[in-house]
């Protein structure tokens, strides 16, 4: 994402603002929810014209970070908006209809990182950190588990209670009570075969064929604060590019 990091000399003036602006929101002046300043402050502020700001924010807006709202002005995202959701979330059925999953919390320990989370979550090696085990249903069918790990050190305070009991979703969670704002995923997809747990909790046996994703999900400035495995029954689910889903 050309947000990130510093800058060409030679880049173009929209994508100077376009960084001044998520300089802005990486450093919390606007919160998620809240309008961003009209479109004449935020020209005023960056001294360019009315184009390149909205070519700007044209940029982040595509990145899922700022949201338009007809007749309202533009927002800075949230996890509770269904195109938030979706947005993370590329599970959907071969046929019909994408549908929010029911969410089952398995197990929540805390454990010590080995290597690859270590390098994934890039903290030293052994450091404190939670694992949460969920069953993702849907139409009454167990389609995914998720087994995720996060870094103690950015949720102090994190337990089995408030996991279980939160109103959303975790990336909500994550956003209201830690301030994290997960602004995009790194994801790997392999064929793999289902470990005894997973298929278990899937209804399918042991070595049988499952999709395999790996993700790293980050924050602003490319901080990475999840590491993820979901193990995917696709008889009758797949995963689908969240591009694609919206269109």
């Amino acid at each position: 994402m050309t947000s990130r990091g510093s800058l060409p000399h030679n880049s173009p003036l929209y994508r100077i603002v376009q960084h001044q602006l998520f300089e802005a929101l990486a450093s919390g002046e606007w919160q998620p929810n809240q309008a961003i300043p009209s479109e004449k402050k935020l020209c005023e502020r960056f001294g360019v014209s009315i184009g390149t700001l909205r070519k700007a924010i044209d940029v982040l807006v595509a990145e899922h970070i700022l949201v338009r709202q007809q007749g309202l002005g533009t927002f800075v995202a949230n996890h509770n908006r269904p195109r938030q959701f979706f947005q993370f979330f590329n599970v959907a059925p071969h046929e019909g209809a994408r549908t929010y999953p029911t969410v089952d919390l398995l197990s929540f320990s805390s454990v010590k990182s080995d290597r690859v989370i270590s390098e994934k979550l890039a903290i030293p090696l052994g450091s404190d950190v939670f694992r949460i085990k969920n069953l993702l249903s849907m139409e009454s069918q167990p389609v995914v588990v998720d087994t995720i790990v996060l870094p103690a050190s950015l949720f102090k305070g994190l337990s089995e209670s408030v996991v279980k009991n939160r109103p959303s979703t975790l990336y909500n969670l994550y956003l209201d009570v830690f301030a994290i704002n997960v602004i995009r995923i790194d994801e790997r997809v392999r064929a793999g075969r289902a470990p005894i747990a997973s298929a278990k909790a899937l209804r399918l046996q042991a070595g049988d064929p499952i999709l395999e994703v790996r993700r790293v999900a980050l924050t602003f400035n490319q901080k990475p604060i999840e590491w993820r495995i979901s193990h995917v029954n696709t008889n009758h689910y797949e995963y689908v590019h969240r591009e694609a889903l919206d269109k």
